[in-house]
């Protein structure tokens, strides 16, 4: 399954008001592992920005006069989430901006969510953790995911920090962190695992009999009732 992680950064809160998008961030995963491919682009909002905005994301307008407009990016953005699932923290928030974008286009233009799937991370979050904070900071001090760097929003961090965070709602691996630590376990590096090559080995395949089979069958069904349905295997 081919995901992009996706976050914006705009103008204002209210699309409604004429607000626009400032910046895009995606990160593609393939598989629930990150390929290293992103989407990333700072755009021109043709209108002035509001100080609260400002606030959050440290973008002004004088910042972004040189920037692109999104009609310029348009293309290559709907190319890169080309038929994929999209993951998204208040998805009803970036998707509103996003299609408003889109409608200023020239021609029809189909809205990112109704020709994608579209999965709310928030959403999620309030199922696993009902009444508690479930901003990106409060989910990534309860996973345990480093956002040290996040002293401003910026969407393509936020978008990597959602990566690491949508992964450890949802099966208990890590994204981005991973990564680096495989890395040097294949080199050799500092980590305690080592690779070890098998060309040739005889390996002996061990097939599971009836019973075992159905003992495995009874205890998906135990994690299944014991998580309401909310285990993940694949």
């Amino acid at each position: 399954m081919r995901q992009i992680v996706l976050d914006t950064e705009t103008t204002g809160l209210e699309v409604a008001h004429g607000h626009r998008i400032i910046e895009i961030g995606c990160v593609e995963l393939v598989a629930r592992r990150p390929t290293g491919r992103h989407f990333h682009r700072y755009l021109n909002p043709e209108r002035e920005i509001d100080e609260g905005a400002t606030a959050v994301h440290g973008m002004t307008l004088e910042k972004l006069r040189r920037e692109p407009v999104f009609a310029t990016i348009a293309a290559e953005f709907l190319a890169f989430i080309d038929g994929a699932e999209l993951i998204i923290h208040n998805a009803a928030f970036d998707v509103g901006f996003l299609n408003a974008e889109l409608a200023r286009l020239p021609g029809a233009q189909a809205s990112i969510d109704s020709t994608r799937r579209v999965l709310d991370t928030l959403a999620l979050a309030r199922e696993l953790h009902p009444g508690q904070r479930n901003n990106l900071d409060a989910l990534c001090k309860r996973y345990g995911i480093d956002n040290s760097k996040r002293e401003l929003h910026g969407a393509l961090l936020d978008a990597r920090i959602l990566a690491d965070v949508y992964l450890a709602m949802t099966g208990g691996q890590s994204a981005l962190q991973l990564g680096e630590a495989s890395h040097k376990a294949a080199r050799g590096g500092d980590t305690a695992q080592r690779w070890v090559r098998g060309e040739g080995a005889a390996l002996k395949i061990v097939e599971p009999n009836a019973t075992e089979l159905a003992a495995h069958e009874t205890m998906l069904v135990k994690l299944a009732k014991a998580s309401g349905g909310k285990t993940f295997f694949q």
